[in-house]
C-alpha cells in the first residue's frame, strides 16, 4: 500500500495536471477564429468584423477575422470544412457557397459539411442601370434587348453566382438574349456600369446605394418578393410580371461538421444578440444590409432548399465556373 505523503502528492498532481488542461482548454476556447473567404472591404468582411467586435466585448471571448480569400471564395471554405469541429473555427460567408461547389471542383460538400448557426443579414438584389442610359423602366431595357438580340450587356460578380443565375433566369423568363459579363466583384461591376462599358448590372444594394443616392445610377427593378424601404418605388420582378423570382444575396455564419449541438446554440445566442443591438442595426443600415438573424434547424432548411435550387437552374442554364 502505498505511504499517505506519497498518495497525498500524486493526488495533488494529477489534480494540479487536471486544472491546468481545463484552464488550457478554456484558454483556447476563449479565442474563435471567424474566417472570411474573400478580401477584406467586401460586404462578407464588414459583417464579419461588425459581429467578432460586438461578441468579443459582450461575451468575453476574442474572435478574430482571418481573410482567406482565393478560388471565388473555395479557399477560406474548404480550411473551416477540415477544421476541428469544437466551435473555436467558423466560416462567414455569401450564400453563393452554395453554388460554387456545384460548378466547380470542391473537396467540400456545402451542406454536409458544415452545421447552420445563423442567416444574419441579406442585401437585396437589384438591377441598375447608368443615369445617363436611355433605359427608364425594365420593360425599355428588355425591350431594347429583344430588338437587338446579345448586343446588351448585364454585368455581375461571377460566374456561377446566385447573380448568374437570376441573369439566366430572368432573360429566359423574358425570352431575350442579352450578353453575361462576369466580374472578379461587385465594385468592379459596378465600375463598369459607371463607366458606361457595360448596360446594366445585377448587384446587391448596399454596394450601389451611394451611387443611387448621389443620382449616378438607376435602378430599374428589385429581385425581392416585397418592395425594399429604400426604394419604395422600385417595382418587384414579380410585379413586372417575373411570378416569383427572387435572388438571393446573404450572409450567414456556419461551423465546422460534427460541432456539439450546445456549441451551436451558444453561438447562435451570441451572433443574434449582436445583430440585436441598435448600433449594429444602425451600421448595417449605413451599409444597405439588413438584419434577419434566422438560426439553427431554420437555417438549415433554407440552406437545402437554395442547394437544390440553385442545383436545378444551374442544370437547366448550363452554368458553368471558370
Amino acid at each position: 500500500m502505498m505511504p499517505f505523503g506519497r498518495l497525498l502528492a500524486v493526488s495533488l498532481a494529477i489534480v494540479s495536471l487536471t486544472l491546468w488542461g481545463q484552464d488550457a482548454w478554456s484558454e483556447s476556447a476563449r479565442t474563435i477564429k471567424l474566417v472570411v473567404p474573400v478580401p477584406a472591404g467586401a460586404s462578407t468582411d464588414f459583417v464579419a468584423r461588425l459581429m467578432a467586435e460586438q461578441i468579443s466585448r459582450a461575451q468575453g471571448v476574442t474572435m478574430v477575422i482571418e481573410n482567406r480569400p482565393g478560388a471565388s471564395g473555395m479557399i477560406g471554405t474548404e480550411a473551416v470544412s477540415r477544421a476541428a469541429p469544437d466551435g473555436t473555427t467558423l466560416l462567414m460567408t455569401a450564400n453563393t457557397y452554395l453554388i460554387d461547389a456545384q460548378v466547380r471542383k470542391a473537396s467540400y460538400h456545402p451542406v454536409a459539411n458544415f452545421e447552420p448557426i445563423c442567416f444574419l443579414v441579406e442585401s437585396p438584389a437589384i438591377l441598375v442601370v447608368n443615369s445617363a442610359s436611355p433605359y427608364r423602366t425594365l420593360d425599355d431595357l428588355l425591350n431594347a434587348a429583344r430588338a437587338r438580340p446579345g448586343e446588351l450587356t448585364m454585368a455581375s460578380v461571377g460566374p456561377g453566382t446566385s447573380f448568374q443565375i437570376g441573369f439566366a433566369t430572368i432573360t429566359r423568363m423574358a425570352h431575350v438574349n442579352m450578353t453575361y459579363v462576369p466580374y472578379a466583384g461587385s465594385a468592379p461591376a459596378v465600375n463598369a456600369v459607371l463607366g458606361e462599358h457595360v448596360t446594366s448590372v445585377f448587384v446587391g444594394y448596399a454596394v450601389v446605394a451611394e451611387h443611387l443616392k448621389a443620382g449616378k445610377l438607376r435602378a430599374l427593378a428589385t429581385a425581392t418578393l416585397k418592395r425594399i424601404t429604400p426604394l419604395p418605388d422600385l417595382p418587384t420582378f414579380d410585379e413586372s410580371g417575373f411570378k416569383d423570382l427572387e435572388v438571393d444575396n446573404w450572409f450567414g455564419v456556419v461551423a465546422p461538421a460534427n460541432t456539439p449541438k450546445e456549441t451551436l446554440s451558444q453561438l447562435a445566442g451570441w451572433f443574434t444578440a449582436a445583430l440585436a443591438l441598435p448600433e449594429v442595426k444602425a451600421r448595417l443600415a449605413e451599409q444597405g444590409l439588413y438584419p434577419v438573424g434566422t438560426c439553427g434547424a431554420d437555417f438549415g432548411a433554407l440552406i437545402r432548399k437554395r442547394y437544390d435550387e440553385y442545383g436545378q437552374a444551374i442544370r437547366e442554364s448550363n452554368i458553368k465556373g471558370e
